[in-house]
């Protein structure tokens, strides 16, 4: 079953089942709310043992959700990973993951703003399918990789193009790491849920206007290759997420550039998961 996180009427943060329009608090089912570890620890299957909610049960979702993941230890990010996209950037086709960061700060769910800095006029947009770490992995071969994920939700790698390449050096991790810049959600989609990520549909609307449209099928490095790859340099953790590129379409690659306004509302579908959607609003 999906799951989600919400705000209750105590302003505390609860886990859900996740329907789409509608909610049920895990701790209807349960009768104690999990704790993030509990969650993770209890994977999939504890999940989908849990009791069918009844009609009562069900709430209608909230207009805006928080992050299905809170506080990371980690967030990597991986550019450049499918291929028309490194093509469209004028870039080579990398021989290995390249890898970034951001900082939790950047972190916002469904619902909420993308506030555009003072500081940048050229805020970019990237719809993503983000990896979330389940167990502890480190040193894990491509055919055991699988078995350390959690499941999946939609990212948006907000990025700010005259940090990442015009500043000394290209400020990637900085262009990347502004407030609100790492929307995720609107839900988890379990790997039982969603047991194949290899060929999903990613898109990204702007407006009512579909500006990114590809799947995984595209991606140079896959999701094992890329647990692989980043388990040999870090020990990756439960709830470490891993956005692991963004398709063709990007702002910055159209002629002329197209960067995000104040007023823009942004939708980034997956198949499997559900729409991300997060309007932008000037800081």
């Amino acid at each position: 079953m999906p799951i989600c996180r919400f705000t209750d009427a105590d302003g505390n943060s609860q886990f859900a089942i996740y329907d789409g329009s509608r909610i049920c608090p895990i701790a209807l089912l349960t009768k104690t709310a999990p704790t993030q570890a509990e969650l993770l620890a209890g994977g999939a299957t504890w999940l989908a043992e849990l009791p069918t909610p009844s009609d009562s049960q069900w709430q209608p979702a909230p207009d805006r959700l928080l992050p299905p993941i809170d506080a990371p230890e980690k967030i990597i990010c991986i550019g450049l990973n499918y291929r028309d996209h490194a093509i469209e950037t004028g870039s080579e086709i990398p021989s290995e993951p390249i890898v970034f960061s951001k900082f939790n700060t950047a972190l916002v769910g469904h619902g909420e703003e993308i506030r555009l800095p003072r500081v940048s006029e050229q805020v970019d947009y990237e719809a993503e399918l983000v990896v979330v770490i389940g167990k502890t992995a480190k040193h894990v071969s491509t055919d055991e990789a699988m078995n350390y994920v959690y499941g999946y939700t939609c990212g948006h790698d907000v990025s700010a193009r005259d940090w990442q390449k015009g500043r000394p050096g290209g400020q990637w991790l900085l262009a990347k790491s502004f407030d609100t810049f790492a929307p995720v959600g609107p839900c988890i989609a379990t790997s039982q849920e969603l047991p194949d990520a290899s060929d999903v549909r990613v898109k990204l609307h702007l407006n009512d206007e579909v500006v990114q449209n590809s799947t995984t099928a595209q991606l140079i490095f896959n999701i094992p290759e890329l647990i692989s790859h980043l388990s040999k340099i870090m020990t990756l953790k439960p709830g470490d997420l891993i956005f692991t590129g963004t398709p063709p379409g990007v702002g910055a690659a159209k002629t002329p550039p197209v960067f995000l306004k104040p007023n823009d509302v942004c939708k980034v579908e997956i198949d499997g998961i559900g729409t991300l959607v997060n309007p932008c609003v000037a800081e």
